[in-house]
């Protein structure tokens, strides 16, 4: 396991888990049935627009926009990891691909995925982190 890896806190990681999960357990929040990663089959940011005046999104989005530059890339990396693109061991690689893609709307990118509390909790777990229930 890679500890002391993170630059971001995990427990701020833990937060934006617990308000993904808020946000996205939510009736009105709906998804369409393909959500692909590319820009060109769907953009990603309509699919949040009419949530910008949920106060959990709004939450969640002040915490990652708080973030420093490499604290979201952090963030993105350990989705990338939870998701399965990349192993725990292949933290340098995930950061350095985080790193090259990082979002200029990171709330928006990651709340667009259904499964983002998931794929962090995941990626701290490889990391030998994990949150308190």
């Amino acid at each position: 396991m890679l500890t002391n890896v993170l630059s971001i806190n995990p427990d701020i990681v833990c937060f934006i888990i617990q308000k993904a999960k808020e946000f996205q357990a939510k009736e009105s929040v709906t998804f369409g049935e393909d959500i692909n990663d590319s820009e060109y089959e769907y953009d990603w940011s309509q699919i949040l627009a009419d949530h910008r005046d949920d106060l959990t999104y709004a939450e969640v989005e002040n915490a990652i926009e708080e973030l420093e530059p490499d604290q979201q890339v952090d963030l993105l990396a350990l989705m990338y990891v939870g998701r399965g693109d990349f192993e725990g061991k292949e933290w340098s690689r995930a950061h350095k691909e985080a790193k090259e893609n990082l979002q200029s709307n990171l709330a928006a990118y990651l709340l667009s995925k259904p499964q983002i509390a998931d794929y962090l909790r995941d990626g701290l777990e490889s990391l030998g982190y994990a949150c308190e229930e």
